[in-house]
């Protein structure tokens, strides 16, 4: 067993990433003798689950967005850092950060990567002008914009064939994710925006769900898929199984079906939500470690104790982290975050041996998806059950994993204004909500930023922007 020893300072405690993982491992070492900084490129916990109800005007996104820095201001030994990421060393136990032009260097005695997932587009990055994904905020609020200003546009146009393709919405991928969002777009048609049109019929749009499988959702099984289908296909949802979008241009999207053919289907707003990447921190890592890999999403196979080979203060969490049977979830996150800073705690005591460390066990709390107003289904192991009862243990559950009594209690509020009514409370568009995209992608170009790697350059582009206007 390793004796304590009095060091030169506290245990220092870096963590990456403000999401479930990261942020329930900071309040895990409330208590602990430990210096804890944790570093994200954003300002805030993202309550990812519920993000699809703030691109269809059900939440905002300050509900399910809660500032990091507020969350934790109460617990003295943590500091919390805006800045992405630039380096990893693992050798001189450092992580460096940068935020604009500023750079700041931490070193750590213990590490806790847990820095996520990001949209993948398989290669075809390309697609994220016409098709945002569902990952950030700025994804929910561009995907609002789009949503909202296709009925907009097709009130105006005198074009049938061009209000047809405003009326159109395409979702790409059949899991949660994609199920939530169809369902949500065909109730905001039907429920919210009947009537409140002159030339349109909000009623007309139609609302496609592309599927690569064979059914919906398909890690909670066949028979939850099927009854997701039925529901989503009552709504009027066209759901196109078997099939790969090859081609996303501003007029529409090109899908290719397995049993053969191709379709061309001219649509306005289209989401992507069929697939996520790694972040590369966790490549960055595995090349640091003793021979430890990543698998084709990126994630790090970590060992038993979600360290990396080599490295036994090095820990991958979250959705980072590449174990048998542990599906990218919250509770996946969680718990791994529960094990990493119990060790860390055990090493503090003396009681940590990294070679006799008992290994991660997950437990599988089960999985839900909403499909519509009063209707989800839920797998909780063996047992499979949907319709009514499982859309409110789905309220249930979301409502207390949620960050902050009030977050909890105004968003029970809008849930049951929601759903009693035809209203929304978060309706109102802008300009920049759908076009910063371009406008950042535009400005990066000219300075030769990644933004897709390194979301926070625009920040730094827009200041180098601004200071070379205001000097001139």
């Amino acid at each position: 067993m390793t004796q304590p020893t009095k060091p030169a300072h506290r245990h220092r405690v870096v963590i990456i990433g403000s999401g479930f993982g990261g942020l329930t491992a900071a309040k895990r070492l409330r208590r602990a003798d430990v210096d804890v900084t944790l570093i994200s490129k954003t300002t805030s916990h993202l309550f990812q689950p519920l993000l699809y109800q703030v691109a269809t005007g059900i939440l905002s996104e300050g509900e399910i967005a809660p500032t990091t820095r507020l969350v934790l201001r109460k617990q003295k030994n943590v500091r919390v850092l805006l800045g992405e990421v630039e380096n990893i060393d693992l050798t001189a136990r450092t992580v460096t950060s940068k935020l604009m032009t500023m750079e700041t260097v931490v070193p750590f005695d213990s590490l806790i990567v847990a820095a996520g997932s990001q949209q993948s587009y398989f290669g075809n990055d390309q697609f994220a002008t016409f098709a945002p994904g569902m990952k950030t905020i700025d994804d929910a609020l561009e995907l609002r914009g789009r949503i909202l200003g296709a009925f907009e546009a097709a009130e105006v146009t005198t074009d049938p064939a061009e209000r047809e393709r405003r009326l159109t919405f395409v979702v790409v991928g059949g899991g949660p994710t994609g199920v939530e969002l169809a369902g949500q777009i065909a109730e905001l048609a039907t429920r919210t925006l009947a009537g409140a049109f002159r030339t349109c019929r909000p009623t007309d749009c139609r609302v496609i769900l592309v599927e690569g499988a064979g059914a919906l959702i398909p890690p909670m099984g066949p028979k939850l898929g099927a009854q997701a289908q039925r529901r989503l296909e009552k709504m009027g949802v066209e759901i196109r199984f078997n099939s790969l979008v090859t081609d996303v241009d501003y007029m529409g999207v090109k899908v290719k079906h397995k049993e053969g053919g191709e379709e061309r289907i001219e649509c306005a707003c289209k989401v992507w939500s069929a697939g996520v990447q790694a972040s590369p921190l966790g490549k960055m890592v595995a090349d640091q470690s003793d021979g430890s890999e990543i698998d084709r999403a990126g994630r790090v196979v970590v060992q038993p104790d979600l360290t990396v080979k080599g490295h036994p203060n090095v820990f991958v969490i979250g959705d980072l982290m590449s174990v048998p049977g542990v599906p990218g979830m919250a509770q996946g996150a969680l718990q791994g975050a529960k094990y990493a800073t119990n060790l860390i705690k055990g090493e503090l005591a003396g009681r940590d041996d990294p070679a006799d460390r008992a290994p991660f066990k997950y437990f599988d709390k089960g999985s839900m998806a909403t499909v519509s107003r009063f209707s989800a289904v839920a797998q909780v192991g063996k047992f499979e059950f949907g319709g009514f009862i499982a859309w409110l243990a789905w309220l249930v559950l979301h409502l207390v994993y949620l960050v902050g009594f009030k977050n909890r209690f105004t968003t029970l509020i809008t849930w049951f204004i929601t759903f009693i009514s035809h209203s929304r409370g978060q309706m109102a568009i802008t300009s920049q909500m759908i076009y910063a995209r371009l406008a950042m992608d535009i400005l990066s170009g000219q300075q030769n930023l990644d933004l897709a790697r390194s979301p926070l350059a625009a920040v730094e582009a827009a200041e180098k922007f601004e200071r070379e206007r205001g000097a001139s």
